[in-house]
């Protein structure tokens, strides 16, 4: 682990090569630490270059975690189906060395704080069990557990978790 102060991290938006690093932090992540097999990267780089094709100002968001230029992590926000089962918080991931510093929480910050800001009333994610400190992530930010089940999927058997963060009316199209 590299310890690294706040104001060393810089948050982005999208430019050209990120998806490629995300997708391969991702695949790397997950494949060293997991043993998922090659069906998770490409399903995870059709849907990022999906998401960033089709990527609407104002309903999604996109932010990347700089370190003096070197690519920290990542999180996005899928607005399409906000209005009917929520809006989707996808793609965090932390680069392994900067785990510890914060970069996580910072960033399922800026996309919840991006959800209130668009007026979302709820923000769900889909992760699996086992990724402990992500999950910590989330339930201090406010998401809850609402379902979970059993499949084969990356070539592993997994316990797919959904977690959901109702944001309360009176947050809603406030000011942050």
């Amino acid at each position: 682990m590299v310890a690294v102060k706040s104001e060393n991290v810089e948050l982005k938006g999208y430019y050209p090569g990120v998806v490629g690093k995300i997708i391969q932090l991702h695949a790397v992540y997950y494949h060293e630490n997991w043993g998922f097999d090659v069906s998770f990267e490409t399903q995870e780089g059709k849907e990022l270059s999906e998401f960033i094709r089709n990527f609407r100002e104002g309903r999604d968001g996109f932010w990347v975690a700089q370190i003096y230029g070197t690519l920290a992590g990542s999180i996005a926000i899928d607005g399409r189906g906000a209005e009917t089962e929520g809006a989707r918080l996808r793609w965090l991931i932390v680069e392994p060395r900067f785990h510890g510093n914060g970069i996580g929480t910072l960033l399922v910050k800026e996309a919840v704080q991006f959800c209130k800001k668009a007026g979302y009333r709820q923000v769900y994610l889909w992760t699996f069990e086992g990724l402990h400190a992500a999950r910590y992530i989330y339930e201090k930010g406010g998401f809850r557990l609402t379902r979970a089940r059993r499949l084969k999927q990356w070539g592993k058997d997994i316990n797919e978790q959904m977690f959901e963060l109702r944001l309360k009316a009176e947050q809603v199209n406030k000011p942050i």
